[in-house]
């Protein structure tokens, strides 16, 4: 298993919006809103790595109302005190 974390940039009045299209796909497994650059972030977990290609790119840049995202790869489960620490960012669930 491979999980991405997605840094989306978007509207803020579109954030539950937005966050709520990106919880409903199946490859992903959680979705925090922060304060900071990015206005969402998401956690991605897929089999393959080829898969990402078709969720983040994909789908999740697709969705209107996201302006850019960007991706990191990791190859362990990142809880939210990892994210926070390694954003430098406050997350809210």
């Amino acid at each position: 298993m491979i999980t991405a974390i997605v840094l989306i940039k978007t509207s803020v009045d579109r954030i539950p919006e937005i966050a709520e299209q990106i919880a409903s796909l199946d490859t992903v497994s959680e979705v925090f809103s922060v304060t900071g650059t990015y206005d969402l972030i998401a956690m991605v977990r897929v089999r393959q790595h080829e898969d990402l290609a078709d969720v983040i790119p994909g789908r999740i840049s697709k969705i209107p109302g996201v302006e850019a995202t960007d991706t990191h790869v990791a190859f362990r489960t990142y809880s939210q005190h990892d994210l926070e620490a390694a954003f430098s960012i406050g997350l809210d669930n």
